[in-house]
């Protein structure tokens, strides 16, 4: 291993850790540091040049070039530091992804200044993958920074950097930030997933109540995926309908009271698969298919049972099961 990269990476891990984690953070002089970028050390041994020209030679028009620019040089250190100084960041609460896909924290940024503060990045720190934005005055902004989380599982927001070099791009002003806000991420959906398994026969009181329903509402309350051949009549055209407004292809036809004997459960064992994470990867595209089409399932994995049901609540139960089993 590379001892440079090694000592950087424990230099990095002490100045993490004196860091609380935090959903807010405001900026002042305490937490804000400032450095010259490879412009401005350029520009000072420029500086540096002219003044020992213009001493050995005497030039007057050498000395006042000199100067007017030292001065630029420090009044641009004063704002650049100023740009980040007194800044409020608030994260808001990440939504859950899906591993592999890209994914982005939202940061709301507040200006109380009665200025506005131009050439603000941020980033997940050490990405490189920044996001500028300006902070209109007395007001606020939201940055979105892009993530792509790995692995499925609750994972901590990763320390985020904040830096801007405006106006002359001679100092870098930048802060560190540990927000305290955790993020779920999903198994990642099989791309091509088989049907759905077959249902499991009800038995007992769940059976006699599911035969009394059909029988008391006479008309077929449960959908399945289309089969060719179905009648036109068992289409629900309603869901056809909203399926076409959304680009999707899938219809839905109404089932018999037979197969409403029978409930819908999402087994790991019924996968087939050897690894647990190709397991994970069918279940969470079943899942999906199983919302889409709007029918009623259950889940059982790795010791957890979600019961039957369907809507945005369950699909959310589910996925959850998935991300932390």
């Amino acid at each position: 291993m590379n001892p440079l990269g090694v000592l950087r990476s424990r230099i990095d891990g002490w100045f993490l850790s004196r860091r609380a984690p935090s959903d807010t953070l405001e900026l002042t002089q305490r937490n804000v540091y400032i450095l010259p970028t490879r412009a401005g050390w350029t520009l000072g041994a420029t500086l540096l040049v002219l003044l020992i020209a213009s001493i050995n030679y005497q030039l007057n028009l050498g000395y006042l070039l000199t100067f007017l620019l030292a001065g630029s040089v420090a009044v641009g250190m004063h704002v650049c530091h100023g740009t980040l100084r007194g800044l409020a960041m608030h994260m808001v609460q990440p939504d859950p992804h899906y591993a592999g896909a890209a994914a982005a924290f939202r940061v709301v940024l507040h200006n109380t200044r009665r200025r506005v503060r131009y050439g603000i990045g941020m980033a997940v720190r050490g990405s490189g993958q920044w996001a500028w934005t300006d902070v209109p005055a007395e007001g606020t902004c939201t940055v979105e920074i892009a993530f792509q989380p790995e692995r499925r599982g609750l994972h901590p927001v990763p320390p985020l950097t904040a830096e801007t070099r405006f106006p002359l791009g001679t100092f870098r002003v930048w802060t560190v930030w540990r927000p305290a806000a955790q993020m779920l991420v999903y198994p990642t959906p099989e791309a091509h997933p088989p049907p759905l398994p077959p249902g499991e026969p009800l038995s007992g009181p769940a059976a006699l109540s599911a035969s009394m329903r059909a029988h008391n509402a006479g008309e077929y309350d449960g959908v399945r995926a289309y089969r060719r051949g179905d009648p036109l009549k068992l289409v629900v055209w309603k869901k056809a309908a909203r399926a076409q407004a959304t680009g999707s292809e899938d219809l839905v036809s109404r089932d018999t009271q037979q197969t409403q004997r029978e409930e819908l459960w999402l087994d790991a064992q019924a996968t087939g698969l050897p690894d647990t994470e190709s397991r994970l990867s069918r279940l969470c595209a079943w899942v999906l298919m199983a919302d889409r089409l709007g029918v009623d399932y259950g889940l059982r994995v790795a010791g957890r049972v979600v019961k039957p049901s369907q809507g945005e609540a369950h699909r959310r139960a589910c996925l959850e099961a998935l991300a932390l089993c």
